[in-house]
């Protein structure tokens, strides 16, 4: 999937996170992160650190990866 904000990039993250049956109390006590930050990460908080929300997605099993377009 092309995600092209933080909104979508969040819907992706919270789907995901939901397909393999984990709660956000989960990933915050596996990762460090605090369930705020994953909560407002998964709403498309456009002001998410973007090192953690890389750390996130992989986490997840999902890649983030820069393509030209055209």
């Amino acid at each position: 999937m092309v995600t092209n904000d933080s909104q979508a990039f969040g819907q992706m993250l919270k789907k995901r996170r939901k397909e393999l049956g984990y709660t956000q109390g989960y990933i915050s006590d596996f990762t460090g992160f605090s369930v705020s930050f994953i909560s407002d990460l998964e709403n498309g908080k456009k002001t998410a650190e973007l090192g953690k929300a890389i750390k996130y997605a992989n986490l997840l099993g999902l890649d983030v990866k820069l393509e030209v377009r055209g």
